[in-house]
């Protein structure tokens, strides 16, 4: 069995314990390093002696660093500097490894050949089954078809290394680990999918967390301007619906503006573009959900205002980013 490390960067949510102990009882050969990267910007002392203490035996193997809060692809390289192993494995701190996951992840390394930079576990992501899934729910279910997400993948180390690790411009925990893959794929590397097992649960979440995620839209631009027009088709990443929020914001700005300068008729034209499409986009969200009070009007009240958000978001993002220079530049 070729050894290997395990990083996990977190922000020391409720769900570290339950991956930690995942872990620890999983049959199978053990980490031979495991490094815990807490990314708080004001870490609490103390907070982290509950999910260590789960660890067991694995505790004298495991490793605190801090990552001052600069978003989990820079903790991940904090963490990927402290491995002498061979492959390095990361996981997210709200996933729970399968039983058996150190059998199988010793299958998945055995199997990789020379040219194999890394292998992806397979993500699950349990939904209710007495309803249909709320709109935060399916976006979760998302998960289990994604390529190269971080939530379990494990990369040789010396690939890693070569291609300077993440790129730490993306601050959320989206598309860096597409970046990712995409520089290693370039580089002659492949990934391949694996078999060992992991649980992606879903965690709980406000009424508004889908206007925060729209902040994503940035990251896409940085995704742009790295890999060209066509990174959606490279990275098999769905494409969203930036296209259709922009026309809608276009038509909300515009009928504002023209009804503030007396044009009437157009003003009402534009105000039933913004309508339609806001209503469509409203629609698209409610059907495939349960439908409850509490869905339909957190649905309604956030199409309202997503595609502003995402508009925002893409136009900054292309602008801060648009002379972004490759990861290998900005790390030497």
């Amino acid at each position: 069995m070729t050894s290997y490390a395990v990083v996990i960067p977190t922000l020391v949510r409720d769900t570290l314990a339950d991956c930690l102990a995942a872990l620890a009882s999983a049959t199978g050969p053990r980490p031979e390093q495991i490094v815990l990267v807490d990314d708080r910007p004001d870490p609490e002392p103390g907070t982290l002696e509950h999910p260590l203490r789960v660890l067991g035996d694995l505790r004298d193997r495991t490793t605190v660093l801090s990552g001052g809060g600069r978003g989990p692809a820079a903790a991940r390289n904090t963490g990927l500097r402290a491995v002498t192993a061979p492959w390095t494995v990361f996981l997210d701190d709200d996933v729970q490894v399968g039983p058996h996951w150190g059998d199988q992840l010793a299958e998945d390394l055995a199997e990789a050949s020379p040219d194999i930079a890394g292998v992806q576990g397979d993500i699950t992501v349990p939904l209710p089954g007495e309803r249909r899934p709320t709109d935060w729910e399916r976006g979760t279910a998302g998960l289990a078809r994604a390529h190269w997400i971080t939530a379990d993948m494990a990369y040789r180390t010396e690939a890693l290394k070569q291609v300077g690790g993440f790129d730490e411009r993306f601050r959320r925990a989206f598309r860096e680990d597409a970046d990712l893959a995409l520089r290693l794929l370039d580089a002659g590397w492949r990934i391949r999918q694996g078999r060992r097992a992991t649980r992606h649960p879903v965690r709980p979440a406000d009424r508004w967390v889908s206007v925060r995620q729209q902040r994503g839209n940035a990251d896409d631009a940085l995704m742009r301007q790295l890999h060209g027009p066509d990174w959606w088709d490279k990275a098999v990443a769905p494409r969203g619906r930036i296209r259709k929020h922009a026309a809608i914001t276009t038509a909300g700005v515009a009928a504002c503006a023209l009804a503030a300068t007396g044009h009437g008729r157009a003003a009402a034209a534009c105000a039933l573009g913004w309508a339609t499409g806001t209503a469509e986009f409203a629609r698209a969200r409610i059907a495939p959900g349960p439908r409850t009070r509490q869905e339909v009007t957190t649905m309604l009240a956030t199409s309202v205002l997503i595609p502003p958000a995402a508009t925002w978001h893409r136009l900054t993002g292309a602008l801060r980013h648009r002379r972004a220079p490759a990861w290998q530049e900005v790390a030497r």
